[in-house]
């Protein structure tokens, strides 16, 4: 199997097992604000993640340290260049002083986040194998695990055992903790609700696909765009148009990602005109089905203008 059938970088791992936590992205964007006072400077990753620091200010060991700090990172909630911090455009949009969820309250989050390690998928790739490349609605982690072995084997070094750890914190990231251990709320893992995913016993589970009416409509509009761009980029020229069956069904598309059916994902499209003031437009001719984009705006101001509508901004 070709690199072309992965995202253009892969990473594996860096989560320490953990799976993302209801406020752990929350935690991390208030440690960054604080450390970066009101002037919002740029701070060193030693200024919050060091372990002697990140345990005193998150109140966990240290590994767990370390994972809330890949998940920021792998969500967009911050970024970093050469060790050092600053917020991410997600952490920006949804945590800053007039962020469209600072609490992370409203539904649109979780398909957000979801979005961004299964779509976009820039420090997640298990997660993009997962939501993309299983075809089959059953399936189970050593399975999962071999098939991505045998894609990634061949240009990275990572071993069988560290592929099929992640696979099952992918897996944990969509269940509700079963230990019960932890009766905080807090304690959850933050994508649970989506209920994209079911165990049918240890090691197995199914896609629950459909409509999936949580879903909001400028979340799958921002997601659209967001593929139409890395489409672009992958080809090297500009698409006036995306075909239904593309957007339904590709690697990295809307439908596959959020395990929208057909008849979903059409629906879906039919509401992007108003939605976007006629910027894109669904079109259903002579059994050509697609979407067409007349912008007004840049690309990225459109996905921020569908991001707030989705927040009833």
């Amino acid at each position: 199997m070709s690199t072309a059938a992965l995202p253009s970088h892969t990473q594996f791992s860096g989560h320490e097992t953990f799976p993302l936590r209801q406020l752990w992205l929350r935690k991390a964007y208030v440690a960054y604000s604080r450390a970066a006072g009101p002037q919002k400077n740029l701070v060193a990753t030693r200024d919050i993640f060091a372990p002697e620091t990140g345990i005193r200010d998150f109140g966990v060991g240290k590994n767990m340290v370390a994972a809330i700090r890949h998940w920021a990172l792998a969500c967009d909630v911050l970024q970093e260049d050469k060790g050092v911090l600053s917020p991410g455009a997600v952490g920006h949009a949804l945590l800053s002083s007039r962020g469209l969820d600072p609490y992370f309250e409203k539904p649109a989050t979780p398909w957000l986040i979801h979005w961004l390690l299964a779509g976009r998928a820039e420090r997640s790739t298990t997660w993009w194998w997962v939501f993309n490349r299983v075809s089959t609605q059953v399936f189970d982690t050593d399975s999962v695990a071999d098939a991505l072995y045998a894609a990634v084997a061949d240009h990275t070094r990572v071993s069988r055992v560290t592929l099929k750890r992640d696979v099952e914190v992918c897996m944990r990231c969509y269940l509700p903790r079963r230990d019960g251990r932890e009766a905080d709320d807090a304690a959850e893992p933050l994508l649970a609700d989506l209920g994209l995913v079911s165990e049918l016993h240890a090691g197995s589970f199914q896609f629950r696909r459909g409509a999936q009416a949580s879903l909001p409509d400028g979340i799958f509009a921002y997601a659209l765009l967001e593929y139409w761009e890395a489409k672009e980029k992958a080809t090297g020229s500009q698409q006036a148009t995306l075909s239904f069956e593309s957007i339904a069904h590709e690697y990295g598309a809307p439908g596959r990602v959020f395990k929208l059916d057909e008849r979903s994902v059409g629906e879906r499209l039919t509401n992007l005109e108003e939605l976007t003031q006629g910027q894109l437009a669904w079109s259903d001719t002579a059994g050509v089905r697609q979407i067409s984009r007349k912008l007004r705006e840049t690309p990225a101001k459109l996905r921020q203008t569908v991001l707030r509508q989705a927040y009833g901004k």
